[in-house]
């Protein structure tokens, strides 16, 4: 039997790198004509998707008492200097305005993230224990001057993303709310995206520059490479008392609050949906997610046009996306199109669908045809979507389930790095002195360090099997973007 051709004649298992480039190239999902390195344009199908990570993120925000804000684009020079740790740590990746852009004798940067430009206002708005907890978030894009190789949505100079900037009046509320920007990822990424992920705390010379910890989202791509998604950190008091920021308690009482950030980076993430759930002919997009939930493709025919837009009608009546492909290309062309677009649903209506009262509906991610009844068919949709959902779900924890392994030497930990999966294994420090080891493990195995479990308490034993020292903490080791 001949070997069945793919859609773009490169397979995803075999080549996924060449294959995630094309994807996005033929789905026109961005374009890198721009011309300008690391500056990706996002057309509008994967706006269209973007726009609604962002919808359904900021709703889950506002359902847990965050305001939205909109900040300048810009920060002054000074905000970054007040933190010694947040500049040294951003300072290599700033773009800096030119100096015909300065205000006064203060150079500009375009944020490559805001903390710096909220805790100035903090300073002016958190008086009173009455003003905590004072929880707030902005979509933004943010700008990084990214020194490494660039690679749309995954590794860019600009992205677009949210970020939360939270104050609390206790260190008890500020680590709660760590611990729910962690269930936050797990109920938007994996329970609507599909996408799971390993909680990682971040080793401490990998932290976020101003923060006390950060915990950071680690996916696993179908090359094996870790990308990091959403992060969350408690912030240093350091950065609280670089900005003064202070409130009186219920007894009148000088004190200083405690400040958590999370961001969530929709660009980012849709690399992450595109990969895990894409196939040889093209994009798979989660019901949820897709622009276009339904296609419908008319046949000629009397009376077609007529019914096609009346089911047209009724679906959006029913709050579903849907579009009528009447366009003078040929029906296979159509099919090709709108497969690998990744429209969850293809309607098929001509003479025979009128008169059987019937019409033929394809499932994409299945790739298989079903007869509807035109009078059920938006219910049937609203149904398939949530079953369409919750297939690619379980194909994705079905990939990610045992990517992990445990490793006990060296040799184990190199097999399972090189076979594209993350090992765990017990280490010697997730402070400053387990750097040595970490080094080893970039170097000589290029890995990383991801940390040890943010959501998790797990147990060491034995020794390390870089150094040999005792054991303190059980860590996850991948390679990554």
């Amino acid at each position: 039997m001949a070997k069945k051709k793919t859609t773009f004649n490169i397979s995803k298992v075999g080549n996924f790198s060449d294959w995630y480039s094309e994807i996005l190239n033929k789905a026109e999902v961005t374009d890198l004509r721009y011309g300008v390195k690391g500056f990706v344009v996002i057309r509008p199908w994967g706006a269209r998707i973007i726009d609604k990570m962002y919808r359904i993120y900021e709703s889950a925000l506002r359902a847990t008492g965050h305001d939205p804000a909109i900040f300048p684009a810009v920060i002054p020079e000074g905000n970054f200097k007040k933190e010694s740790s947040h500049v040294d740590g951003f300072a290599p990746d700033v773009f800096w305005l030119d100096e015909k852009c300065t205000s006064g004798d203060e150079k500009l940067a375009l944020r490559p993230t805001s903390e710096t430009a909220f805790y100035d206002l903090y300073n002016i708005w958190i008086r009173s224990y009455r003003d905590l907890p004072m929880k707030m978030y902005q979509r933004a894009n943010v700008f990084r001057n990214e020194t490494k190789a660039t690679r749309p949505l995954i590794r860019s100079r600009e992205f677009h993303w949210i970020e939360t900037h939270d104050a609390f009046a206790t260190n008890k509320e500020a680590e709660a709310q760590v611990q729910d920007d962690i269930l936050m990822t797990e109920e938007v990424m994996h329970k609507i995206f599909g996408v799971p992920f390993l909680p990682m705390k971040r080793p401490q010379w990998d932290k976020f520059p101003g923060a006390e910890y950060t915990v950071g989202s680690d996916v696993v791509m179908p090359d094996g490479r870790v990308i990091q998604q959403p992060s969350t950190h408690l912030i240093s008091q350091h950065f609280v008392k670089a900005f003064d920021l202070k409130f009186v308690d219920e007894k009148e009482k000088g004190r200083v609050p405690w400040l958590t950030c999370y961001g969530p980076c929709m660009s980012r993430m849709l690399a992450s949906i595109i990969s895990l759930h894409g196939d040889d002919n093209g994009l798979i997009l989660p019901y949820t997610l897709a622009p276009y939930q339904v296609i419908i493709v008319p046949f000629d025919g009397k009376g077609v046009s007529e019914k096609v837009a009346e089911i047209q009608a009724d679906l959006m009546k029913n709050y579903i996306d849907v579009k009528i492909d009447d366009t003078d290309k040929r029906p296979g062309e159509k099919f090709y199109y709108w497969e690998m677009k990744g429209v969850p649903f293809r309607v098929e209506v001509g003479e025979k669908e009128l008169k059987s009262g019937e019409v033929s509906v394809f499932i994409r991610d299945i790739k298989e045809k079903v007869s509807v009844k035109i009078e059920d068919l938006s219910e049937t949709i609203k149904n398939f979507g949530a079953e369409y959902d919750e297939r690619l779900i379980a194909k994705a924890d079905e990939f990610f389930e045992g990517k992990v392994v445990d490793c006990s030497s060296k040799d184990d930990i190199k097999k399972v790095l090189d076979s594209g999966k993350v090992a765990r294994f017990s280490f010697c420090s997730d402070e400053k002195e387990g750097a040595k080891c970490a080094e080893f493990i970039e170097k000589e195995l290029s890995a990383r360090v991801m940390g040890t479990r943010g959501d998790l308490d797990e147990k060491a034993s034995g020794k390390c099997p870089i150094c040999g020292k005792k054991n303190s903490v059980v860590v996850y080791a991948g390679k990554s973007y």
